[in-house]
């Protein structure tokens, strides 16, 4: 018998309160039902992913089943956790999408090439960021199919 699935968890790894605020917002206004968490950085999000420190908890801190991904944070930058996500095996198949200010063409091909699912460049006003969550919802949380939790993405 198979069970429905939950709606999987999105973690975004941003340090900008500001982001993460309006970030939240726009999933509320474009009623996106997923959880969605937070962590400040590089060293937060593996902290998370690895359930290392405060994140020990599976039941309070789900495995993502989609990380959106700043590349400009301090502590460990976006670059570096994507290569690293990206090589673990326990944790690759967990889709990234990064989400940043840069519009640096190196930074685009560098994380296509280092295995990011999708590149989008964060938008100047909340009436743009609407659309991108909206798109964001419709594409990776009701058009594609994402491995499930259980299989792969659980150390």
């Amino acid at each position: 018998m198979n069970l429905p699935r939950q709606p999987i968890t999105i973690l975004m790894a941003d340090d900008d309160p500001d982001d993460r605020l309006m970030t939240q917002e726009a999933f509320t206004e474009c009623r996106v039902g997923n959880p969605l968490r937070f962590v400040n950085d590089g060293e937060e999000l593996l902290d998370y992913l690895h359930r290392r420190g405060g994140f020990a908890d599976e039941e309070a801190y789900p495995m993502p089943g989609l990380v959106l991904l700043d590349l400009n944070m301090p502590r460990k930058d976006g670059r570096e956790v994507l290569r690293e996500i990206k090589a673990d095996p326990r944790l690759c198949s967990i889709p990234v999408v990064i989400l940043t200010t840069s519009k640096a063409e190196e930074d685009v091909v560098r994380s296509y090439r280092d295995g990011v699912n999708s590149f989008i460049t964060k938008p100047v006003t909340f009436t743009a960021l609407l659309e991108v969550v909206q798109t964001l919802g419709t594409y990776w949380l009701q058009v594609v199919d994402l491995p499930p939790e259980a299989e792969g993405n659980r150390h």
